[in-house]
Order: structure tokens, then C-alpha cells, then sequence
């Protein structure tokens, strides 16, 4: 199947991208990267009236360090393989270095890009995980108006994000890495490249746990824990795995899907440790 009928633009900056975006309305929709959003056009799941492509858009290729708040800050043309490749990498947010090589193959990171995939929502996707397990932001704009939302409020649901149809996810904003902090990240699929049945990610200090969890609930979720361990640790990863509200489906039973929260959760916590 292919894409039902669409005019084609292609932004050159983000101001030209944004002026789209308020004409197009709901109409309109992002091209970035295209890996998760051509899929969709080709099953007609997705009719757009406008396709506004910023992939070569200078301004928004970019991925910087913001020293003076404390991010990581990747903007909307950046590739996934941009981030992946960097030196400093795992010094400044060793959590992602630890999650990409999970992310499908290296011909999909070489051309998605981290924005797209966090816009897209797809609560089996490692990054947006990854940036709701270390609390981070989602930039937002539009020709009107700028605003910053923690993951935790850009997540909605399935596919389900709190973006307008004017909107642009300008950037997403991961935490660098703090003293003291530990990180894990590990999933369960049916074969390398496969989306995850369920993922999880961690974050661990002296004080206290991030257990991230994705491809269970609707959204990641996080769990703020305290230090445990033994039959405590795994009393709270048990109640924990209840409360996701895993479901069947066709490729696994929810009772499969909480056995996997209890092992891959104790894994990522033991090994952050």
C-alpha cells in the first residue's frame, strides 16, 4: 500500500517549519527521519494533507551540551546515530549509551532521528524510556508560543502525546549524568531488532532507585523506589509489575509480561548497583 495524496515541503529553517505547521494545522505532519512516520503514511493510518520535511534543516541538526542547566540537549533533525556516535557519550548521559545498541538496527538509528521517535509514542521504544526514566523534557513550539514539559506530562497514552497539531518537538532535553548516579538498561524481545515486549532502564544512588519501564503500560512509566534489596526488592518489583495493568495480546500473556518486570527490574537495579 502507499501513502494516500500530500504536498511536500521542505522547511529551510525552523521558522519556515513552524509557519507550515500553523497553516497546515492538524492537516500537517513532521518528517524527520521518516522510520516510524513513512510506515504509517503507507498503511493510510495517517492521511495528511501537508508533509513539512526538516531533515535538512541546519538549525535543527544539532545536539549540544547546556553545561549551565544540566541537559544534554538534542534537537528535532538530529539522528539517533548523531547521538549514539558521540565520544563524550557516556559521560554525559550513560543511560542512552547503554540503550541504543537495542534500538532496531544501525541502518534505522543512522537515519531516525530522537525527536521523531520520542514523538511518536510508542511506549515498546527505548528512548522515550530512556527520557522519562531520567525525568527529562520535551521542548515544544509553535509560531505563537514556546513551552518545556517533563516527560512524564508529554506522554499520554498510546501514539498519544500532549503536542498541538501547530507544534513542533524543537528539541528533547536529556540530564547529564550527576555524582554518584549508576545506570542500567536492558529488554526482552523475541529477536534482536524486534520491538521490546518489555524494557526496562535504572537509575541508582545511595538513596534511592528509577526503575523505568516500557512496552507494558500505555506510556514508560517510572517507579521512585528507596534503597532495597533481597525479599524487599523484590516484594516492590512484584507489586510493581501488578500495577503496570499488563494485558495479553499476540505475542505474549500478561502473566509473561509481569514475569518479565520482576527479572529484567531486579537485573538493571543489580547491575546499576
Amino acid at each position: 500500500m502507499k501513502p494516500a495524496q500530500f504536498d511536500y515541503l521542505r522547511a529551510t529553517s525552523t521558522d519556515h517549519a513552524l509557519e507550515a505547521l500553523h497553516h497546515g494545522g492538524a492537516d500537517a505532519r513532521v518528517l524527520a527521519g521518516g522510520q516510524s512516520l513513512m510506515a504509517v503514511l503507507n498503511m493510510r493510518l495517517a492521511q495528511p494533507r501537508w508533509l513539512v520535511d526538516i531533515s535538512r534543516t541546519a538549525d535543527l541538526d544539532a545536539v549540544e551540551v547546556d553545561r549551565a542547566n544540566g541537559y544534554l540537549v538534542v534537537k528535532a533533525a538530529a539522528t539517533q546515530g548523531s547521538v549514539e556516535w558521540r565520544k563524550t557519550l557516556a559521560d554525559e548521559v550513560p543511560l542512552l549509551q547503554r540503550a541504543f545498541p537495542h534500538i532496531s538496527h544501525f541502518q534505522i538509528r543512522n537515519r531516525g532521528t530522537v525527536c521523531g521517535s520520542v514523538a511518536h509514542a510508542d511506549p515498546s521504544a527505548e528512548l522515550p524510556l530512556a527520557l522519562a526514566t531520567l525525568g527529562g523534557d520535551v521542548v515544544l513550539r509553535s509560531k505563537k508560543r514556546k513551552r518545556i514539559l517533563p516527560a512524564a506530562q508529554f506522554f499520554q497514552g498510546m501514539l498519544m502525546t500532549a503536542r498541538e497539531p501547530d507544534e513542533l518537538v524543537e528539541a528533547v532535553r536529556f540530564p547529564l549524568a550527576k555524582a554518584g548516579e549508576r545506570f542500567a538498561f536492558t529488554e526482552f524481545s523475541a529477536r534482536h531488532g524486534d520491538f521490546a515486549l518489555v524494557s526496562c532502564a535504572a537509575v541508582v544512588t545511595d538513596d534511592a532507585i528509577r526503575l523505568g519501564v516500557g512496552g507494558v503500560a500505555d506510556r514508560p512509566m517510572v517507579e521512585c523506589l528507596p534503597r532495597l534489596d533481597g525479599d524487599d526488592l523484590r516484594g516492590a518489583l512484584n507489586d510493581l509489575a501488578w500495577k503496570l495493568g499488563a494485558q495479553d495480546d499476540a505475542h505474549v500473556s500478561a502473566s509473561y509480561r509481569r514475569h518479565l518486570v520482576r527479572q529484567l527490574g531486579w537485573k538493571v537495579i543489580k547491575e546499576a548497583k
